[in-house]
């Protein structure tokens, strides 16, 4: 299945970029880790209105009812990330995650909040914890109109599929902006050997920060003439955000997927960012694992989890699932015109060019 938007584009691995040493999934998404599914609406509204949303359920089930360990990790906290603390606190999620621009959160948390309560079985809930990150879209998008509705926040809620995840200028990073690009949404995932669980780990991003883009190394934002700090004059530090989204069927606690979700800040910084001041770098990270659920009621937990010594490769498949979901985000993206400005695509022939001259593509 190819999405309209990114018909004319290219993933990574399209270009012969594949970091790491790992095998991807067979979609290459974090809808590769079993029971995720993720859910775009894409808001277009006349001439200034260019964001949307993008939802993240860890299960098939009820996410309050039937929880699942996770962690936070926040490596620069220039941003909104609703419910972060209890989440950090308790060590767990109880609602899907969902992504939109930044003065939208609130208003998708209270649309969540209402899709959780309408469940059954939360007729005497009194308390939910909804998690709601956000990247800035203002540059193509009126984010003063906080254009996105409660209704567009159950359609992506409702809509959320497995298998192929549409990437680039979708959801919510319709409005985003990457290394002066079109940035937006992108995904990947690593399955590891048998001889190491066989577990798999899936990355989505939702791309909008700055900094000296390249990619497998190859000085790609130098050679194209657009960078962080290109004029020594200049205070253009490479300023905006990103959230990463990490999923795992790794039986991990708390405790070790906070440890997973600092290593996704390995995988950004290889494509040039350094978390600038003014940015937003989060990471949420959860696993699947029927170990670790925890119900929501329960008196007693009984969990067996991955032991530390096992977590490495985990930690790998991290790293390198989150360098080549941020690659996908601006590979996928398509030039957007919106709030009376226009941001261009990376162009990709010129990527591939540079990718040769560097040795980092087939020639």
């Amino acid at each position: 299945m190819t999405n309209s938007l990114t018909a004319q584009r290219a993933r990574a691995r399209d270009l012969g970029v594949a970091p790491g040493v790992f095998a991807p999934g067979t979609n290459n998404a974090i809808t590769d880790v079993a029971g995720v599914r993720v859910g775009h609406v894409t808001v277009t509204e006349g001439a200034n209105v260019r964001t949307g949303i993008t939802a993240i359920l860890p299960h098939e089930g009820n996410a309050y009812l039937d929880r699942v360990p996770a962690a936070i990790w926040v490596g620069n906290g220039f941003g909104k990330l609703i419910g972060s603390t209890q989440a950090n606190e308790l060590g767990e999620l109880e609602t899907p995650i969902l992504l939109t621009c930044t003065l939208c959160v609130w208003k998708a948390a209270d649309a969540l909040t209402e899709w959780m309560l309408e469940k059954p079985g939360m007729e005497r809930v009194r308390s939910i914890n909804p998690v709601v990150g956000e990247t800035n879209d203002g540059g193509l998008n009126d984010i003063r109109a906080r254009p996105v509705t409660a209704a567009q926040v159950r359609q992506a809620l409702d809509g959320a599929a497995s298998g192929v995840v549409a990437e680039g200028s979708v959801g919510a990073g319709h409005g985003t902006v990457a290394f002066g690009w079109k940035g937006g949404i992108g995904t990947s995932s690593r399955v590891l050997p048998r001889s190491l669980g066989g577990y798999t780990v899936g990355v989505l991003v939702q791309t909008n920060f700055g900094g000296v883009l390249q990619v497998a190394g190859a000085p790609v934002g130098q050679e194209l003439g657009q960078y962080a700090f290109k004029d020594a004059l200049s205070r253009d530090g490479g300023d905006g955000s990103i959230m990463m989204v990490v999923a795992t069927d790794a039986p991990l606690s708390d405790r070790n997927l906070k440890r997973v979700a600092s290593r996704a800040m390995m995988g950004l910084g290889r494509t040039g960012s350094s978390a600038s001041n003014g940015s937003g770098d989060y990471v949420i990270a959860f696993s699947t694992a029927k170990d670790v659920r925890r119900a929501f009621n329960a008196p007693r937990l009984q969990t067996t989890e991955l032991g530390n010594e096992d977590a490495s490769g985990v930690f790998e498949a991290v790293v390198e699932a989150t360098e080549e979901a941020i690659y996908n985000s601006l590979f996928q993206a398509t030039s957007v015109t919106g709030n009376g400005h226009t941001v261009e695509a990376i162009p990709l022939d010129k990527v591939r060019e540079i990718l040769k001259r560097y040795g980092r593509a087939p020639k």
